[in-house]
């Protein structure tokens, strides 16, 4: 779907690339994350992909195309969900829907008011959307991505600034839409997010990409899982830890667990967050 081979991006007047030579490929049908703090790059490599920014070096092939000879045509197979979407704000979230669905010229378009129902916004879709909220503007920006049913989507920061069900809501729908077929590229400095969803991920920072793997095999790299354990003893509870591996090894856990004294128990792996300090020495915020 995605070939990037040695691609670099310097904006006009910078002493210095923004992208360094990064290279990576996405298969058909595949959810990849790219995690990293902001001013890491992210947004500029979503920029490329989607042939917005076509000063580069190197070879970015999407549908087989290179990104900076992309014609009209391609658009009608991606869609874009921007942090920060762009509405006509004295229109209605119903009108700025049917509006940019009348832009693309498939036959397989989404309705906007079942797109409307599913992010909780049916009830609200005629009032003006210069008068939403933050939270109900990136819902509106998410669900315009879906109208004409591209086969690739480029999601950046898809559940900012959305509470925990809405959040819940539209991560479902990117699963939905992967099991569907489609191919998604998301941007995010949410590594919760980023574990729950992709397939798999790539840290970047300053421009490079420094990891990319599954986040399964990320969090298990270099790591072993602990378990920590709390028992009653003299009255008090206390808290042990040991590695999961000698769990059955440690006499106290065992004592504690014949004798019916054990009060909680939990394992502690790392978080990609965690993998993503201890390769770069830097948070993801």
């Amino acid at each position: 779907m995605i070939e990037v081979h040695n691609m670099s991006v310097r904006y006009p007047g910078a002493k210095s690339d923004v992208l360094h030579e990064i290279s990576f490929h996405v298969k058909p049908g595949e959810i990849i994350g790219f995690l990293g703090p902001s001013g890491a790059g992210k947004s500029t490599l979503q920029k490329v992909l989607c042939g917005v920014l076509r000063r580069y070096t190197g070879t970015v092939r999407v549908f087989n195309t290179e990104a900076k000879k992309r014609t009209h045509s391609f658009y009608e197979n991606i869609g874009v969900d921007f942090e920060f979407p762009n509405f006509y704000g004295k229109f209605t979230a119903l009108e700025n829907l049917n509006f940019f669905s009348s832009l693309y010229h498939n036959g397989q378009k989404a309705s906007p008011l079942l797109l409307l129902e599913r992010v909780g916004l049916l009830g609200e879709e005629h009032k003006k959307v210069s008068s939403y909220s933050k939270g109900m503007k990136m819902r509106l920006g998410f669900v315009r991505a879906l109208l004409h049913n591209p086969p690739l989507l480029f999601l950046d920061e898809p559940t900012s600034g959305l509470d925990p069900a809405n959040a819940r809501t539209v991560k479902d729908m990117i699963l939905e839409e992967k099991q569907n077929g489609k191919t998604i590229i998301l941007t995010t400095h949410n590594m919760h997010d980023a574990a729950q969803l992709c397939d798999r991920v790539a840290f970047i920072v300053d421009g490079r990409i420094k990891a990319l793997d599954t986040p399964r095999s990320l969090q298990k790299d270099g790591s072993e899982t602990r378990v920590i354990y709390t028992r009653i003893s003299g009255g008090k509870e206390i808290e042990n830890s040991c590695f999961l591996k000698e769990l059955g090894e440690d006499g106290v856990f065992m004592a504690a667990l014949k004798e019916g004294a054990i009060t909680g128990i939990q394992s502690k792996g790392n978080t990609l967050e965690d993998v993503f300090i201890s390769l770069t020495g830097r948070g993801l915020q």
